[in-house]
């Protein structure tokens, strides 16, 4: 498994920026961000093709963020703008292997970071 390592949330108002940060060591075909929060599945935001930089967005969030990766730094990042309250949940990035990225469904992704949580009041 691919180790992932998350930083980067915090507190912010309504309308505000913050930026996630997802540490990778080891072969990733792709990846993604999902969030959660209590009682609710884990839900995917957008993932991106280590080969290639391709992206995808749900709608919710397309236009408000933006998937990017750093190859040299081993880095994934998540830019998040216009927060809107209900942003606020616990992100956590995903790498996948083998299988596609761009269907954001649990079971695609085989390894996960620890979570990092994101707070828009």
């Amino acid at each position: 498994h691919v180790q992932l390592v998350e930083s980067g949330g915090g507190s912010v108002q309504p309308g505000g920026s913050l930026s996630l940060y997802c540490a990778t060591s080891g072969y990733t075909k792709c990846m993604a961000w999902f969030r959660q929060v209590p009682g609710r599945e884990r839900e995917g935001d957008a993932s991106i093709h280590s080969n290639g930089d391709s992206t995808y967005y749900i709608d919710s969030v397309k236009g408000r963020f933006t998937i990017s990766q750093d190859h040299a730094k081993h880095t994934r990042y998540l830019q998040m703008d216009s927060l809107k309250p209900e942003d606020t949940a616990m992100y956590y990035c995903a790498a996948s292997t083998y299988r596609t990225c761009r269907r954001l469904l649990i079971g695609d992704f085989d390894s996960w970071g620890q979570g990092t949580q994101v707070t828009v009041s």
